[in-house]
């Protein structure tokens, strides 16, 4: 091909950097998928990591058709973890017909992830009430005027929309749309991932069999 003008493309195949920072045993593991998830939370927290809620989420039509996007973490207990979203976005869409997902926590300085996986479930109405009325009011109003996922003219339409809805409760508070609330990922599977030298990582797994968790390594 002929030399294109401007800086060389990156090299993605020469980009190489070794994980060494810690291992993971079985022996340090907790006794619970959720407390050991928020072992590695605090780490995060402690280590001052930019959005260490950030999560990737993954769902998909009934026919496999997968998408994913980064959402942000808004809890975590024995239950599961939740997020909140638009119901009639793409995601919630796909969650309403095939009710499982799968949640990606990336702490790449940690050299560090977690993945769960398991069915969804809307949490109640009253929780949704409790954390929208906690937001920011502009997230308020943006969660009102949105439509999310689906095609808008311009940014122009939107953001006249918007001062519309800021408009019309001008004096009183954003009521929590119906098309808005919060997902629980239940986990059936979570894995903890730590980066080791040589590629030869560490992959803890807690699996639900038979209503109890089993604790396996996995190959890397």
């Amino acid at each position: 091909m002929p030399d294109q003008a401007g800086p060389d493309p990156v090299r993605l195949t020469a980009l190489r950097r070794e994980y060494a920072s810690a291992g993971l045993a079985e022996q340090d593991l907790a006794a619970t998928w959720h407390e050991q998830l928020a072992a590695w939370v605090a780490d995060a927290d402690a280590a001052d990591l930019t959005e260490i809620n950030a999560v990737v989420l993954a769902t998909a039509t009934p026919d496999g058709r997968p998408s994913a996007r980064h959402v942000l973490l808004k809890g975590y207990d024995d239950r599961g973890l939740v997020v909140f979203t638009d119901y009639t976005s793409r995601k919630g869409r796909e969650i309403a017909v095939n009710p499982r997902a799968c949640i990606v926590v990336p702490w790449v300085p940690l050299e560090r992830q977690v993945i769960v996986e398991g069915a969804v479930e809307r949490v109640s109405r009253e929780e949704s009430q409790a954390y929208f009325r906690d937001r920011p009011r502009g997230a308020q109003l943006s969660a009102a005027t949105s439509e999310q996922s689906k095609v808008v003219a311009s940014r122009a339409v939107l953001e006249q929309a918007w001062s519309e809805t800021e408009q019309r409760y001008a004096d009183t508070d954003v009521p929590l749309p119906d098309s808005w609330g919060g997902y629980r990922l239940v986990p059936d599977v979570v894995e903890f991932w730590q980066g080791r030298r040589d590629r030869l990582h560490d992959r803890l797994r807690y699996s639900l069999v038979d209503g109890s968790w089993l604790v396996e390594r996995l190959s890397p």
